[in-house]
């Protein structure tokens, strides 16, 4: 028997039905990414326990890690069992979990609360990816995941702006942030609750060319994980994206860092050129997202963001020490965040499309097997680029994010999918679409 909470459907959702059950997943991605925010109060974590950077980086790192572990069960646990059922149950408790967190002393009960709450989390955000799928016609899918990537966008953007606003009206007490944004997570999650839906394990084995064309799975049974462990492409794929996020996670974790230490930027400058990156990358995925759509393609538009990426990064890395002005700084920093924005939505929605040609009733594992791929990397990297730093500088570093660009073109030889606009969507199989 289904929980209170679980609404499944049996018949395709279309017009502004598709539309809103779209948006209450990229609320839920919105909400998995936001609940978990630290980046906000860590200044006045670290100072209030008395803990160094390096601590807070290995008490990351370890909760990372169980968040990929967690992404990789999550993913297969949602195909058998249906999204809904979990995806409530994960974003509901990390949400509470915000109460426990202001209750932190210690380094020791920092590491136990942000552990529990990245292993829930971690299914959460990848179930949010395969409900955007499940929603999204390949007609529109690079579209909607573009919307969804708004998600880790908005999360920031929010808790910024409830930080600004708030503390000082609790006397800069960290754990006033920790409280709101509880209470915010929990509205937001009854939001979820009340709209919520998803599609019947046989809906879900369909293949949706567009909203008025269905391609039906003879079987409704969950597939088996081992289809799409045995298919390279696939592989291809995760390890290639893995590399590409090196980059990404490196700007998103110590963006602000970089700019200061190599180009001796202040702060407050630092924040705002890496906000206007974002606010260039979120224009560009929908923009990117509605074109490749439209166009029917992905491989040409993730060949050129990567390539202009590794460019731009290369001339990046080249003008650290040069004394160069901030203006070419700024310019050249918010253009990577630009190429990156065209090169991963149209990569994600290639990714869905190859794993659903795989295996239709397998997205949740396929994308969990990448979340836990990328996480184990962002532990990696934790642990790793402070002493690579240390050596060599963020010269060093970078070059290491260059070369999971360069591994990241080079995988794409492996990649199902033409080079050429699509001019017909055959609806003959559910297999072997291009």
């Amino acid at each position: 028997m289904k929980p209170f909470y679980v609404r499944e459907l049996h018949v395709y959702p279309v017009g502004r039905h598709r539309i809103r059950l779209l948006a209450v997943a990229v609320l839920a991605s919105l909400v998995a990414n936001f609940e978990t925010t630290i980046a906000t109060i860590l200044p006045l974590l670290r100072e209030d326990l008395g803990m160094s950077l390096q601590t807070y980086g290995l008490i990351a790192a370890a909760s990372v890690l169980v968040g990929g572990l967690s992404a990789g069960f999550g993913g297969i646990l949602s195909d058998r069992w249906g999204r809904v059922v979990i995806l409530v149950p994960t974003l509901t408790v990390t949400a509470a979990c915000n109460f426990l967190l202001a209750t932190v002393e210690t380094t020791t009960g920092l590491f136990f609360v942000r552990c529990l709450m990245l292993f829930i989390e971690g299914a959460g955000i990848t179930i949010t990816a395969s409900l955007v799928r499940d929603f999204s016609p390949r007609v529109g899918r690079a579209q909607a995941f573009a919307f969804w990537t708004w998600g880790p966008v908005g999360a920031s953007f929010l808790a910024s702006l409830l930080a600004s606003l708030t503390l000082p009206l609790f006397g800069n007490a960290w754990q006033s942030q920790a409280i709101i944004m509880g209470v915010v997570s929990l509205v937001m999650c009854a939001v979820i609750i009340w709209q919520i839906a998803e599609p019947s394990a046989a809906l879900r084995a369909q293949v949706m060319q567009a909203e008025a064309a269905v391609v039906a799975e003879e079987k409704i049974h969950p597939g088996r994980v081992r289809e799409l462990l045995r298919h390279p492409h696939l592989w291809a794929h995760v390890l290639g994206n893995t590399g590409w996020q090196v980059l990404y996670w490196t700007f998103a974790i110590f963006g602000q860092t970089v700019l200061v230490d190599a180009f001796g930027m202040d702060t407050a400058a630092a924040n705002g050129v890496v906000a206007l990156g974002i606010v260039l990358n979120a224009l560009a995925v929908i923009a990117v997202g509605r074109l490749s759509d439209r166009l029917q393609v992905r491989k040409p538009f993730t060949a050129a963001g990567t390539v202009l990426t590794v460019a731009s990064l290369a001339y990046f890395v080249a003008l650290i020490g040069s004394g160069t002005s901030a203006t070419r700084v700024t310019v050249l920093f918010a253009l990577m965040f630009l190429f990156m924005g065209v090169a991963y939505v149209p990569w994600m929605a290639n990714f869905s499309e190859n794993a659903e040609d795989v295996e239709s009733r397998l997205q949740g594992a396929a994308l969990g097997i990448w979340g836990m791929v990328v996480r184990v990397m962002i532990v990696a990297l934790l642990v790793i680029s402070p002493g690579v730093v240390a050596a060599g500088g963020w010269q060093t570093w970078l070059g290491v994010a260059l070369a999971g660009q360069v591994i990241f073109l080079a995988s794409m030889a492996a990649f199902k999918g033409g080079w050429r606009p699509v001019r017909t969507l055959p609806l003959q199989s559910s297999k072997g679409h291009p």
